[in-house]
């Protein structure tokens, strides 16, 4: 595993995760809140392995997240601009083929549905864990007192004060977000003392740059005096995924219910949907194996 902060074409620099050999398809792996590239090591280190595709595996922390620029604007953090550092990543490693795979959870899932349906000449295919479509999304939370109540939290984190609530306490809110959107059942096997350890490397450098991406969305329930995303409408035409598509769902997703999945093929076309019955929100973590294999099989669908 190496690590390397990559200078992009837009000015942006992307401290990223890199497995394999230049010069291999690529894959890229998004990571999203309150994490960071080191959650996909595993599958970088999978995908990499010649017995497993002999992938080029790349996962940046994003703009915002810990050694990645993070600029101060909040509107620095919109859809248009983080596609845009996909777009230059894309073209820095790979510029004369296209993705074999664009790989994505949670905040990591919100970019890259809008990378596919502005470019999706540059992927050849698309796989999304638990991380909503913003076609089904928007209506969850114009519609669905459950959405709205779910999404509660994005009010939260839009707070000027968010980031010292979140740090107090050894970011105890912070671990909540695991534990609360977590498998009903728990155990938490998976937030070890090394994996907790990385994460505080990650925050201790600054929460910010994370929160600007709730920040700059209006996708998020409305409240008093913020009509969010009650006064939003979207066409089809920036909805549409036309590049093959694995959506890998944990149904006991706390912030996530299942409703986010139904109507999805009216919006893609060529859709694999897997539900996990005992996976949630944190599925790469908690099941790595499962997730691995499902992105196997749809690789070989390629």
């Amino acid at each position: 595993m190496k690590q390397q902060l990559l200078s992009l074409s837009n000015g942006i620099n992307l401290d990223c995760r890199l497995a394999g050999v230049d010069g291999r398809p690529l894959m890229l792996f998004l990571h999203g809140f309150p994490e960071a590239a080191f959650v996909w090591d595993e599958m970088l280190t999978h995908f990499a392995d010649p017995a497993h595709g002999g992938y080029f595996c790349v996962a940046p922390n994003l703009r915002g997240y810990a050694n990645s620029s993070a600029p101060a604007d909040v509107s620095a953090y919109r859809a248009k601009y983080l596609v845009q550092d996909l777009v230059a990543l894309k073209e820095a490693l790979s510029p004369h083929q296209p993705l074999a795979c664009l790989v994505a959870h949670d905040w990591g899932g919100a970019v890259a549905w809008n990378m596919a349906n502005q470019h999706p000449e540059l992927m050849r295919q698309l796989a999304i864990i638990n991380s909503p479509h913003p076609g089904t999304f928007l209506r969850e939370l114009q519609s669905s007192p459950e959405q709205q109540a779910a999404s509660a939290y994005m009010n939260f984190l839009i707070r000027p004060d968010a980031e010292s609530l979140l740090a107090e306490d050894d970011y105890r809110r912070l671990w909540a977000f695991f534990t609360n959107m977590g498998a009903v059942d728990g155990p938490y096997a998976w937030l070890t003392d090394s994996v907790k350890a990385q994460y505080r490397e990650v925050w201790s450098q600054g929460l910010t740059g994370a929160l600007n991406y709730y920040r700059a969305s209006p996708l998020r329930p409305p409240r008093d005096n913020d009509s969010a995303a009650a006064a939003i409408t979207l066409p089809k035409s920036m909805l549409d995924i036309l590049v093959p598509t694995l959506v890998l769902w944990g149904m006991q997703d706390i912030a996530l219910p299942p409703g986010l999945i139904d109507g999805l093929e009216d919006y893609i076309p060529d859709l694999t949907l897997q539900r996990v019955a005992d996976g949630s929100h944190w599925l790469v973590h908690e099941q790595p194996a499962l997730v691995a294999r499902s992105l196997q099989a749809f690789l070989h669908t390629a």
